[in-house]
């Protein structure tokens, strides 16, 4: 019985760690492909050009999405310490 609960709550946090960083990265990964194509059609390959957009979109996002995440995670841990899962 123990076992089969900590397999639960095993599955459910990988599945929350995908569902939380799920919009950072889809973020990151669409505003490095614009980046990357604008590189490929203006011949500039300059490596801060892809990193700090990126980044600054990433923060943006964790900023919007912040509480969104909290309340996930929390409601997580009370699931868990709860016994509740």
């Amino acid at each position: 019985m123990e076992l089969d609960r900590l397999l639960t709550l095993a599955r459910e946090a990988l599945g929350l760690v995908l569902l939380v960083s799920a919009p950072a990265v889809l973020v990151s990964l669409a505003v490095g492909l614009a980046i990357g194509l604008l590189q490929a059609a203006t011949q500039i390959q300059e490596f801060s050009l892809s990193f700090v957009p990126k980044i600054l979109a990433v923060l943006a996002v964790l900023l919007v999405a912040a509480p969104w995440m909290g309340e996930l995670l929390l409601a997580f841990a009370r699931a868990a310490w709860g016994g509740g899962a």
